[in-house]
């Protein structure tokens, strides 16, 4: 019988990592769980799997993607447990909502480690191994988020954007050495990541984005009702590693389907106002302050500089100084002038004025 063909999934303690390591088990795989928990990952796992403490076909590694030295020290650690490994599936996430002015800019640092540098590091560190196999698979898991940028999700977006992006490339330069890449954009699943509990939040439903908050967070728990089990992107998974193109992208779940058909046949200007009407935001300048109504001169001078030289403006100007007629003074300041003028100086006053006078 045939070694087990190995697979390291991180952020197997959960989700879709956890539904894949458990089908993976089950279907002979050897599944090497990257967790940032080994107690808590691995008593989930084994409870998943009904799998004993010491099964050589489930074993579990430290990963923290946020930090290097613990990045370095899972591929070591993979190395020593299963040498080179057949799979490498980047599950790993997080999720977090929050317009780009509300959210702060650590979100993005530690978006981009868990989605995009980590991976990428750990990759490094396995790739020569495998290179000098010429054998293996690499699997990234992407979403809706990464085919087109959603609005509230700014900075997940961005990152599961970079993430396919990286795996095109890598996929240009492993391939001559056996080495494939596969890209799953997955829909909605039924998992701990979209739901209150595992986003983390930096909406103000009270500030100016308020009325986007409330509208999407209203479709995002309709949706949430639809979502399909986790078990079935297990299945397409499995799939997927088995694989033979140097790189493949593929949709998992009807609506991910539907994105990406979408967004292949669609210019994108419909794309963005398809986004914007599936997610009830306000339409273009519909929630632009007020600016005041400008009069017919104004109007005519702002139509004349569009279509005028700067030099024939300037005379213009000069000239409608010269034919304008002078702004007589105010009324009551005129008023004054002639009361002034009429009015008797004693010679009391002429005293006051001017003590020298002759």
């Amino acid at each position: 019988m045939s070694e087990s063909r190995s697979v390291v999934i991180t952020g197997a303690s959960r989700g879709l990592g956890l539904a894949s390591a458990k089908y993976l088990y089950h279907r002979g795989w050897r599944v090497v769980a990257a967790v940032r928990s080994m107690d808590k990952g691995m008593a989930a796992l084994r409870e998943a799997t009904g799998a004993a403490e010491d099964d050589p076909r489930l074993l579990g590694v430290r990963l923290d993607l946020c930090d290097p030295d613990s990045v370095a020290a899972a591929a070591l650690a993979i190395g020593e447990l299963v040498g080179v490994p057949d799979a490498v599936v980047h599950n790993a996430g997080i999720a977090a909502a929050g317009a780009v002015e509300e959210t702060p800019m650590e979100l993005w640092q530690t978006m981009f480690a868990t989605h995009l540098f980590g991976p990428v590091a750990l990759t490094k560190d396995l790739l020569p191994g495998m290179r000098e196999a010429g054998r293996g698979r690499i699997v990234l898991i992407s979403s809706a988020g990464g085919v087109r940028g959603m609005p509230v999700i700014a900075a997940y977006s961005a990152a599961k954007g970079a993430l396919e992006r990286w795996g095109e490339s890598l996929a240009g330069e492993v391939a001559p050495y056996g080495l494939g890449v596969t890209v799953l954009v997955t829909g909605v699943f039924d998992t701990e990541i979209i739901t209150d509990d595992g986003t983390t939040s930096f909406r103000d439903f009270e500030g100016p984005y308020g009325q986007h908050h409330r509208t999407i967070d209203k479709r995002g728990r309709a949706a949430m009702r639809i979502a399909s089990p986790p078990e079935k992107f297990a299945v397409r998974l499995g799939r997927a590693l088995d694989g033979k193109a140097p790189y493949t992208r593929r949709s998992v779940g009807f609506d991910a389907t539907a994105l990406l058909a979408s967004n292949r046949f669609l210019p994108t200007k419909a794309m963005h106002q398809i986004v914007r009407v599936a997610m009830g935001l306000p339409g273009y300048k519909s929630m632009r302050p007020p600016t005041p109504r400008l009069g017919p001169t104004a109007r005519t001078s702002i139509l004349l500089a569009k279509v005028l030289s700067a030099p024939t403006m300037q005379r213009i100007g000069l000239f409608l100084m010269k034919i304008r007629p002078p702004t007589p003074p105010p009324v009551d300041s005129a008023a004054a002038l002639e009361e002034a003028s009429k009015s008797p100086v004693r010679d009391s006053d002429r005293g006051q004025e001017n003590p020298n006078h002759d």
